[in-house]
C-alpha cells in the first residue's frame, strides 16, 4: 500500500501524445527559417550575413539553455519549467509573427530558442511517470515527432509565407504550441521538485550567449557595406575576447558550471570537441549557401526558386540528416570511429569542392545537401556516442552536453562565415552576391572539411604517443 502511495501518477497515451504533438509544433517552428531565409532577407531588406543572424540567434539561445534545462526541471519540477519555457517560446513566436523589422525578429528568435529545453524536460516527465521500457518508447516518439516537425516546417514554410505572409509561418506554429501547451497543463500530473545545493550557472549562461552574439554581430558589421576602420575592428575583437575570457574564468571557478571546462583537459574530450566544431562549421556553411543560391535570380547564374520550391529541394537533405543522426553510433561501432571520420571528411570535401564548378543544376545542389548532411550527421553522432562511452558514467551528461553545445556553435559559426563571404562579394549596385562569392564559399567549406582530415591525423599521432 505504501509503495502505491509513493509511486508517481502514471500517465496515459493522451499525455504522451500531447508531448509528442508539442514536439512536432516546436520542430516546425524551428525549421521554417531555413527555406524562407532568402525571402526574409528580401522582405526585410537585409544582407546575407544579417540574414544568417535570424537562424543563428535561435541556435545561440538553444546552446546556452540546453545545459541548464534539465537542472531547472529537477529543481523546480519539469512540468512547471516546461510550461514557463513554452510561454517564452510563444511570446517569441508571436513577436516574430508581428515583427516589422530585423531587430524585433531577432528578439523573437532569441526567445524561441528556449524551445531546446522542451526535449530534456519532456524526457524527465516521461521517465518519472512511466516504467523504464514504456518510457524508452515514449522518448523515441517525442524525438521522432520533433524531427518530423522539422520536415513539416521545410514543406509548409513556403505555402504559409507565400499564401499568407512570412509573418504567418511564425504565427501559425506558435498558435499550435499555445494550444498544445494548455492540453499538457491539463493532462500532465505535477512532478515534485528535487532539492539541490547546486546553483544554476547564470553568469556562465549570460557570458557565453554574449560572446557568441558579439562575435556574430562583429562578423556582420565588419563585412557589411563600407566595412569598419581598423581601430573599430580591433575594439570589437577586444570585446569578444574579453567576454570569452570572462566566461572561461567563470566556468573554471563555478561550483556547478554550465560547461565543465576541466573535461577539456582529457585528450579524448578536446579531440572530440575540436573535430565536432570543424565538421559542423563546414556543414553550417553549406547549409546556409545552398538556399541562397537556389533563390538567386534565374536571369543570372541562379535558379530563381521560391520558398516552397527551396523547401522541397532541401527536404531530402533534412531526411538524410535525421537518418544519419540515428545510425551514427551503430556505424562507428561497426567500422570504427576513425574510419567514419575520414570517410565523412573525404565525402564532404569532395562534394563541396565539386560545387565550386558544378552548381548549374538544381539536382547538383540537392545531392550536395544530402551527402554533406549524411557525412556530418554520422560523424558528429559517432563522436557523441563514442565520447559518452569513453568517459566515466558520472561525467556522461557533462561530456555530451559539451559536445552538443559545440555542435550548435559550429553550425552557427559556419552560417555566419558563409553570410560574411556573400556580403564581401556583393555587387555594389545590385547588392546581390556575385557568382564568385558562392564559389569562394564552397571552396572555403571544402578547406574546412579537409582540415578535419588533418585533425583526425593529428589526434591519431597524439593517441599513439600517449
Amino acid at each position: 500500500m505504501s509503495e502505491a502511495v509513493l509511486s508517481p501518477v502514471r500517465i496515459g497515451r493522451l499525455s504522451i501524445g500531447a508531448l509528442g504533438v508539442l514536439a512536432l509544433a516546436l520542430g516546425t517552428l524551428q525549421s521554417v527559417v531555413e527555406p524562407a531565409l532568402p525571402l526574409l532577407q528580401r522582405e526585410l531588406g537585409v544582407s546575407p550575413a544579417e540574414g544568417a543572424l535570424i537562424g543563428n540567434t535561435l541556435l545561440v539561445t538553444g546552446a546556452v539553455v540546453a545545459p541548464v534545462a534539465g537542472k531547472l526541471g529537477d529543481r523546480y519540477g519539469a512540468k512547471r519549467v516546461l510550461v514557463l519555457l513554452m510561454a517564452v517560446v510563444s511570446a517569441g513566436g508571436l513577436l516574430a509573427g508581428l515583427a516589422p523589422n530585423l531587430p524585433v525578429l531577432l528578439l523573437g528568435q532569441v526567445l524561441q530558442g528556449v524551445m531546446v529545453g522542451a526535449l530534456p524536460l519532456s524526457f524527465i516527465l516521461v521517465r518519472e511517470h512511466l516504467p523504464a521500457r514504456e518510457s524508452q518508447v515514449a522518448i523515441g516518439l517525442v524525438m521522432a515527432l520533433f524531427t518530423g516537425g522539422g520536415m513539416v516546417g521545410m514543406l509548409f514554410a513556403g505555402p504559409l509565407a507565400e499564401g499568407l505572409s512570412w509573418h504567418g509561418m511564425f504565427a501559425l506554429p506558435t498558435i499550435a504550441i499555445i494550444a498544445v501547451t494548455l492540453v499538457v497543463m491539463r493532462l500532465m500530473p505535477h512532478d515534485p521538485p528535487i532539492p539541490s545545493d547546486d546553483r544554476i550557472d547564470w553568469p556562465g549562461v549570460v557570458l557565453l550567449s554574449g560572446t557568441l552574439l558579439a562575435f556574430m554581430l562583429g562578423l556582420v558589421t565588419v563585412t557589411g557595406k563600407g566595412g569598419l576602420p581598423p581601430c573599430a575592428v580591433g575594439a570589437m575583437a577586444l570585446v569578444v575576447a574579453a567576454l570569452a575570457a570572462g566566461w572561461v574564468a567563470v566556468e573554471r571557478r563555478a561550483a556547478s558550471p554550465m560547461v565543465d571546462l576541466r573535461m577539456l583537459a582529457k585528450p579524448a574530450m578536446w579531440h572530440a570537441c575540436v573535430l565536432t566544431l570543424v565538421i559542423t562549421t563546414g556543414f553550417g556553411m553549406v547549409a546556409f549557401l545552398l538556399p541562397q543560391l537556389f533563390a538567386v535570380s534565374a536571369d543570372g547564374y541562379g535558379f530563381g526558386l521560391g520558398t516552397t520550391e527551396i523547401g522541397l529541394f532541401l527536404l531530402p537533405g533534412a531526411i538524410a540528416g535525421a537518418v544519419s543522426d540515428s545510425v551514427g553510433g551503430i556505424v562507428a561501432r561497426r567500422f570504427g570511429l576513425r574510419a567514419v571520420l575520414v570517410v565523412g571528411a573525404v565525402v564532404t570535401a569532395a562534394t563541396v569542392i565539386a560545387l565550386v564548378a558544378l552548381h548549374t543544376a538544381v539536382w547538383q545542389l540537392a545531392l550536395a545537401k544530402v551527402l554533406t548532411a549524411i557525412a556530418a550527421g554520422v560523424a558528429t553522432t559517432a563522436l557523441l556516442t563514442r565520447t559518452a562511452t569513453a568517459v566515466e558514467t558520472k561525467d556522461t551528461g557533462i561530456a555530451t552536453g559539451l559536445l552538443v553545445v559545440t555542435r550548435v556553435i559550429g553550425v552557427a559559426l559556419g552560417a555566419q562565415v558563409g553570410g560574411a563571404i556573400l556580403d564581401a562579394g556583393a555587387d555594389p549596385t545590385t547588392g546581390l552576391p556575385a557568382e564568385w562569392a558562392f564559389a569562394t564559399g564552397f571552396a572555403v567549406a571544402g578547406l574546412v572539411a579537409a582540415l578535419s582530415l588533418l585533425m583526425v591525423r593529428m589526434t591519431k599521432k597524439e593517441g599513439a604517443r600517449a
